[in-house]
C-alpha cells in the first residue's frame, strides 16, 4: 500500500499552524513562554527580536551636547522704585511742553519706535532714558516683538525668560506698547513700522534700537543748544524736532537722518515706500546696506544729525532711578546680563587685566574732560555733577561691549522660563538666528553680485540691478 507523501504547501501550512498554536499557548500559559520561545528561534532565526538582538536602530539612543560648564547668574529687576510706586518726575529741564511739536510747524508729533525681543533690563534702560532726557511717554511705542503671543500682557511669563516683557510696568511709565502678530526678522519689524504708519497716518517717524541709553546735551552743545539751566537749552526731543523741522523744510528727497548711525534714526515713510521697503530675504546683517544703498540709488538723501548722547550698550543700569537725578540716590553704576565666566589668574598669580583702556566724558565715548578750573565750578553744581557721572558710565558701558565683550553676547544673558508658554531655548535661538543671518548675507551677495556694502560707490550699481549682475569676485 502506497502512502502518499503530503506536498511542499501543504507541510508549510502544517508547520505554520503548529507554530501559531504554540505561539497562543506562550500567551495562555506563561510557564511555558521560555520553552515555545527556544522553539520559536530554533524554527525562525531570522525574525528580528526573536533570535537576535534588537536592530541598530532600536538601540541607538540621542547624543546630548555637553551640559555648560556656565550659567550666567539670573538677571535682576534694574527699576525696582517703579515696582511699589509711580516714576519720580524727570529732571524740570528736560520736561516737554505741550504740543511742542507745533512750534517746529509740524504737524503730527513724531512716535519714537523701539523694537524688542529680549533682554528686559536692556529696553527699560532705552525707554526711560528717553523719557527722561525729554521725549514725552505719549509719543514712545515699545514695539513687542517676542513671538510669545499674550503671554507678557497675561503675566506669564518669568523675569528670566529672555522674552519677558513686564506690560505693567510700561503702563506706569505711560508708554504704548504694540505687539506683532509673530517673531519678525529685523526686516520685517522695519516694515511693521512702516505699516504703523499707515494705520496711525504718520508722516514720519523715528525709531531706536533697544541696546542704546539716551542723554541730552545738558552741558550744552555749540551750535546747537545751552547748557541744562541757560535759556538756550534744549533737550533730546526739542533738538529732535529741530533735526525734523529742517529736513522737511530744506530737502525735498530727505530719506533718513541719522542720529549715531541708527542708533536712532529719522524715517520719511515716501522714501521707504518708493525702493520697495525692506528686503525682508536678507533678514538681518547686511539687509541695512541693501536698504540704505537703495535710497541713494533712487536719489534720497541720508544725513546725519545731532539731538543728544545716544550710546550703544550691552549692560544696564544696576537702578534705573539714577536716571531721575533724585537727591540722595544710588551713584550710577552697570550690570552685564551675561557676565563672562570668572576670570582665571595668569602665570604670575593675577587676574587677566580688562581691555577698558580709558573713560572718556563727551558723546558716544569721545572728547575730553573740561578744563581743571571750569570742571571744579561745574562741581558744585549737583546737577552737573550727576549728569557727568552719567554719562562716563555710559562711556564705560560702551567700551564694555565694544573692548570686553562680543556685541550681541548681552542677548544670552536670560535662559530661563522652560515650561512657560512659546517656551524656545535661548540658545537655540542665539544659533537659529545665526544660521539665517547667514543665509541672508548670501541673498545680498547673489543679489547684487557683490560682498561688500558699497554698491554705490564700489560697485557701481543702480537700483534695476538687483538680482542682474554677475559676482564682481
Amino acid at each position: 500500500m502506497l502512502i502518499s507523501m503530503p506536498s511542499p504547501r501543504q507541510l508549510l501550512t502544517v508547520v505554520s499552524a503548529a507554530l501559531a498554536s504554540l505561539l497562543i499557548l506562550s500567551l495562555i500559559i506563561p510557564s511555558s513562554r521560555d520553552t515555545v520561545r527556544d522553539i520559536v528561534r530554533e524554527k525562525l532565526p531570522n525574525v528580528p527580536g526573536v533570535n537576535n538582538k534588537p536592530s541598530e536602530k532600536q538601540e541607538q539612543r540621542p547624543k546630548y551636547k555637553p551640559t555648560p560648564t556656565y550659567t550666567p547668574p539670573p538677571v535682576k529687576e534694574n527699576f525696582p522704585l517703579l515696582a511699589t510706586s509711580t516714576p519720580p518726575p524727570i529732571p524740570k529741564w528736560n520736561v516737554p511742553p505741550p504740543d511742542l511739536h507745533k512750534e517746529y510747524d509740524l504737524p503730527v508729533a513724531p512716535p519714537l519706535l523701539i523694537g524688542f525681543t529680549r533682554t528686559w533690563p536692556l529696553l527699560q534702560q532705552a525707554v526711560v532714558s528717553y523719557i527722561t532726557a525729554g521725549w514725552p511717554p505719549s509719543q514712545i511705542y515699545v514695539v513687542e516683538n517676542t513671538g510669545v503671543q499674550q503671554s507678557n500682557v497675561r503675566g506669564k511669563l518669568s523675569l528670566q525668560n529672555p522674552f519677558y516683557l513686564n506690560h505693567a510696568a510700561l503702563k506706569k511709565l505711560g508708554v504704548n506698547v504694540v505687539t506683532t502678530p509673530t517673531l519678525l526678522s529685523f526686516a520685517q519689524m522695519q516694515n511693521f513700522f512702516l505699516s504703523l504708519t499707515y494705520t496711525h497716518k504718520w508722516p514720519y517717524y523715528f525709531w531706536s534700537h533697544m541696546d542704546v541709553v539716551a542723554y541730552a546735551f545738558e552741558d550744552g552743545k555749540p551750535g546747537l543748544s545751552g547748557k541744562y539751566n541757560e535759556k538756550t537749552y534744549k533737550s533730546l526731543y526739542e533738538l529732535a524736532l529741530v533735526a525734523l523741522k529742517d529736513a522737511r523744510e530744506n530737502d525735498d528727497r530727505w530719506g533718513i537722518r541719522f542720529f549715531a548711525y541708527d542708533h536712532l534714526a529719522l524715517v520719511n515713510p515716501e522714501a521707504f515706500e518708493d525702493v520697495g521697503g525692506w528686503d525682508t530675504h536678507i533678514p538681518y546683517y547686511m539687509t541695512d546696506c541693501d536698504m540704505h544703498s537703495k535710497l541713494i540709488m533712487r536719489n534720497w538723501s541720508q544725513e546725519n544729525a545731532k539731538a543728544g548722547i545716544i550710546t550703544d550698550v550691552a549692560s544696564a543700569l544696576a537702578d534705573l532711578s539714577v536716571l531721575y537725578r533724585l537727591e540722595g540716590g544710588p551713584e550710577p553704576s552697570f550690570v552685564d546680563p551675561n557676565p563672562p565666566p570668572p576670570k582665571k589668574e595668569d602665570k604670575e598669580g593675577g587676574k587677566q587685566k580688562s581691555r577698558i583702556k580709558r573713560v572718556c566724558y563727551g558723546e558716544e565715548g569721545t572728547g575730553p574732560l573740561p578744563a581743571d578750573s571750569e570742571r571744579r565750578k561745574r562741581e558744585e553744581d549737583p546737577n552737573w555733577r550727576k549728569w557727568r557721572n552719567l554719562v562716563i558710565t555710559a562711556d564705560k558701558q560702551y567700551q564694555h561691549k565694544h573692548g570686553d565683550r562680543e556685541r550681541n553676547t548681552w542677548q544670552l544673558g536670560q535662559q530661563g522660563g522652560k515650561g512657560e508658554p512659546f517656551y524656545y531655548p535661548a540658545a537655540g535661538l542665539a544659533e537659529a538666528i545665526e544660521l539665517v543671518t547667514e543665509t541672508g548675507r548670501e541673498v545680498f551677495r547673489r543679489k547684487w553680485g557683490h560682498r561688500g556694502c558699497d554698491l554705490v560707490s564700489g560697485a557701481h550699481l543702480s537700483y534695476d540691478d538687483a538680482w542682474m549682475v554677475e559676482k564682481d569676485w
